[in-house]
């Protein structure tokens, strides 16, 4: 029983390994891997799963497969299968696809933004409009995923209304959920308070998100200081699968073992079983080659192999 008054009893956990945590593995990662991955995951007990992307294949060829991938899952009723989606072309594939939660994204830094998708931050998120109209209009969820809120790789610190205005226009689309994400990993406790606190002027509390990247090793701390003021959904990455391309030296999303480790010991109802989840850390990263970037995990498979 979680004994912390100050903590939410139950919180959601976003699995993004499948999109966010395979989309930068230079080695091509066939699609039964990913459907085998997908199915591994829904059966440890997510709620929501970041399963694809449908980006152009010349930007992240890793991602051509979503259509495939999307319909080889084994789908589990009350999973939520979610699908990155850019413009309207994107949209009509992961409507085809079956994806029952659309993602658009935009950055709280103008410089990344820039850098990135060569327009500002208002530009980008106004071509959101048709996707967002079209997800409504079809009964899809729609999902914004807010880049660089804590610091950015190009102009380091961002303002605090700078998050708070991109989230106003993001809500103004119609987002059912809005996510605020550490890009880069350079968040701390104090800060990350401090955003999702302002964030939450503009948007309900309860629908925000956190997702942290452990580059400096302060995800778990973020994620324990956004419980304290109130946000209740998580991102996570099975293996601490993941990085940035386009902010040198960035590691992955937090490892979604050391966060169910963590939720667990707290007393904080998850849904998902942990020990299923190390089974599939240690899958995908014995296909990838390499040890899984989840502690938890890997202490775990070390004592049940021990």
């Amino acid at each position: 029983m979680n004994s912390q008054p100050n903590l939410p009893r139950k919180v959601k956990i976003v699995e993004v390994g499948p999109r966010d945590g395979l989309q930068n593995e230079k080695e091509n990662v066939p699609a039964p891997v990913k459907i085998e991955l997908v199915d591994r995951l829904s059966r440890a007990g997510f709620a929501n799963i970041e399963a694809a992307s449908f980006v152009s294949p010349k930007w992240v060829p890793q991602m051509a497969t979503s259509s495939e991938v999307m319909a080889g899952i084994a789908r589990r009723p009350g999973t939520l299968y979610s699908a990155l989606t850019p413009n309207m072309q994107g949209f009509e594939a992961a409507l085809a696809a079956g994806a029952g939660e659309v993602v658009i994204f935009g950055a709280a830094s103008e410089a990344f933004s820039q850098r990135n998708i060569n327009c500002s931050i208002a530009e980008s998120i106004a071509r959101f409009e048709p996707v967002a109209k079209a997800a409504k209009a079809n009964g899809l969820r729609l999902r914004a995923s807010i880049s660089t809120a804590f610091g950015c790789p190009y102009q380091g610190e961002v303002p605090l209304d700078a998050v708070a205005d991109v989230v106003a226009r993001m809500r103004d689309l119609g987002c059912d959920e809005i996510d605020i994400a550490d890009t880069i990993g350079v968040s701390t406790p104090r800060k990350t308070q401090a955003v999702m606190l302002r964030a939450a002027q503009k948007f309900p509390l309860e629908r925000l998100s956190g997702h942290f990247h452990d580059t400096y090793g302060q995800a778990l701390a973020n994620i324990y200081a956004s419980m304290e003021v109130g946000v209740a959904i998580f991102h996570s990455s099975v293996a601490g699968l993941g990085g940035c391309p386009y902010a040198k030296g960035a590691t992955g999303n937090v490892a979604s073992e050391d966060v169910l480790y963590m939720m667990h010991g707290l007393g904080i109802e998850t849904g998902v079983d942990l020990d299923q989840v190390v089974d599939a850390g240690q899958f995908i990263s014995q296909h990838l080659g390499r040890k899984a970037v989840s502690r938890a995990g890997n202490a775990i498979a070390a004592k049940r192999a021990g």
